[in-house]
């Protein structure tokens, strides 16, 4: 993970990049059934009550996924360390619950913009029709937030800072601070937590 300020810029620019691509691929050709040719040929997209060109359509999410991203990575990391103590647990886990965090954050977010920036045309503004389509969106884009960063964008992220910027580690996190050598010493950190909590469970019974 990155530690400066310009590697977070970087970092967050390149992801939203392939991100809000991925994602407006994604709505228009899987949600609602345009091909390339259909979004090619016609050069613009419904936005805003309104026809703009994808380009426009593609810069605005771009800029809001940009500003959720770099509002909500402070906010994601404190709330996997509550989870992981980055100086026990395996580096892998870590990052793992990082990405949670922020697809929790992120998913709900911009599918409630989503739904304002795509409101349907001649339906008049209602809070049950605004809560309907954002449950719907919600539904669509989870599946495809998490799968898509935990095992495509996040792992060729870290690589691509790699290949720009010299490896830091976990961010925040004092190299000198012993971390579990393999997997299995984080996953067995795991179970006992899991197992402290379950007496303690049973215990409040």
């Amino acid at each position: 993970m990155s530690r400066n300020v310009l590697q977070k810029l970087v970092y967050s620019l390149i992801t939203v990049l392939i991100t809000v691509t991925a994602f407006i691929f994604y709505s228009t050709y899987v949600v609602e059934g345009l091909t390339w040719d259909d979004i090619v040929n016609q050069g613009w997209l419904f936005m805003f009550g309104t026809i703009l060109p994808i380009r426009q359509v593609f810069l605005i999410e771009e800029g809001c996924a940009l500003f959720l991203a770099i509002l909500f990575g402070p906010i994601a990391f404190k709330l996997a360390r509550k989870v992981f103590d980055p100086s026990k647990n395996h580096p892998m886990l870590f990052e793992s619950a990082i990405i949670c965090s922020t697809v929790c954050l992120m998913c709900p977010s911009m599918s409630l913009l989503a739904v304002f920036f795509y409101y349907p045309d001649g339906e008049e503004l209602s809070v049950l029709t605004v809560l309907a389509h954002w449950i719907r969106l919600m539904c669509y884009n989870f599946p495809f937030a998490y799968f898509s960063q935990m095992f495509f964008v996040q792992p060729f992220m870290r690589r691509i800072i790699k290949l720009i910027f010299k490896p830091t580690g976990i961010q925040d996190v004092p190299k000198n601070i012993g971390k579990p050598q393999d997997e299995i010493d984080a996953i067995t950190e795991v179970l006992k937590r899991m197992d402290k909590l379950e007496k303690a469970l049973l215990q409040g019974k």
